[in-house]
């Protein structure tokens, strides 16, 4: 097993370093360094001085990829890929361009928040969207799923920003139940600043996961075990509700390990819309500030995990299934 996870690991670092050549070529070769001084410093009545010094100050003045003005290592080390692209490895993020922050720390402090969202609204939709699936599954050829399944094509149909703004109308605006926007991180006053994001995220992913998990379970139950099942005298209930989902865990599994990404990174819309100082926020943040350094950091931040989360799916369908033997 501990070999089978070096082995995926090392798999994924060529991913990784496929997103750090293709930032760096993104942010220093299509947006170079004299880019970024004037679009920090301002396009107009700006000296070739004043855009040295900036690029001075934040470690840009050096070679992209060749020091040759340096003898070995610093040929190497002494680099903009290096420095700035290569200790994203070491997850050293460096300082943001704007403010002159640690990019580290400020993720590492922003993290709670965004899970304070994501989290709950994964735990509950998961639990309800698999309900009301196996519900709808049961139920298959008849009203009930023609009807669920308009409803969850008309809810997919929706963007996620209507929900969050007829939500915000409606139960903050209209009833004052909770507050529009914000955040107080003192317990327990930060639950009614929670209540509404984590209602609209699990609303807003209620049409498209069940009627992802309605398929795996309707392809589950033409398989010959439920057959077996079913002929040996087994309700229709024991047969979905024990059989079926248990065999169903491994595309669950998939859809539940590669969401560990975006339970990190946090929703960009709800934490910009809610006032969550999470990472999605601070992505937007850098966005609207065009902070080269923390989007950098950010995209980096998120291919990781993805590369981790798949090395948990192989791991995770090892443990459900013991037909799957790791080599």
């Amino acid at each position: 097993m501990f070999g089978y996870i070096i082995r995926r690991s090392l798999y994924g670092f060529p991913i990784l370093l496929g997103v750090n050549l293709l930032l760096f070529l993104l942010f220093f070769y299509v947006n170079t360094p004299d880019d970024m001084a004037e679009t920090f410093l301002g396009e107009k009545h700006i000296t070739q001085e004043q855009i040295d010094n900036w690029k001075q100050e934040h470690g840009y003045a050096l070679p992209r990829f060749i020091n040759t003005a340096e003898s070995f290592p610093g040929v190497i080390t002494q680099t903009i890929f290096w420095q700035k692209s290569m200790s994203l490895f070491a997850f050293r993020f460096g300082r943001s361009d704007q403010d002159n922050s640690d990019i580290g720390t400020e993720i590492l402090r922003r993290i709670p928040y965004s899970l304070c969202i994501t989290v709950p609204v994964f735990i509950f939709s998961m639990m309800l969207n698999l309900f009301v699936a196996m519900i709808v599954a049961f139920y298959r050829g008849t009203y009930v799923d023609t009807w669920v399944l308009i409803l969850c094509v008309v809810m997919m149909s929706i963007s996620a920003l209507f929900y969050i703004i007829y939500g915000q109308m409606v139960f903050s605006i209209l009833f004052k139940l909770v507050p529009v926007s914000g955040f107080d991180s003192k317990f327990p006053h930060y639950f009614k600043f929670l209540m509404l994001p984590i209602l609209m995220g699990v609303i807003s992913s209620f049409g498209g996961g069940v009627r992802y998990y309605r398929t795996i379970f309707l392809e589950e139950i033409n398989k010959d075990y439920i057959r077996t099942a079913r002929a040996k005298g087994l309700s229709e209930g024991v047969v979905l509700f024990k059989h079926a989902l248990k065999n169903a865990m491994l595309p669950i599994l998939t859809n539940v390990v590669v969401m560990i990404p975006f339970l990190i990174m946090g929703g960009l819309l709800t934490e910009n819309f809610f006032g969550i100082p999470g990472l999605g926020s601070y992505m937007i943040d850098a966005i609207s500030r065009q902070d080269f350094a923390v989007l950098r950091s950010m995209v980096f931040l998120g291919a990781f995990l993805y590369v981790i989360s798949l090395v948990l799916v192989d791991i995770s369908y090892t443990l459900v299934d013991p037909r799957i033997r790791i080599g």
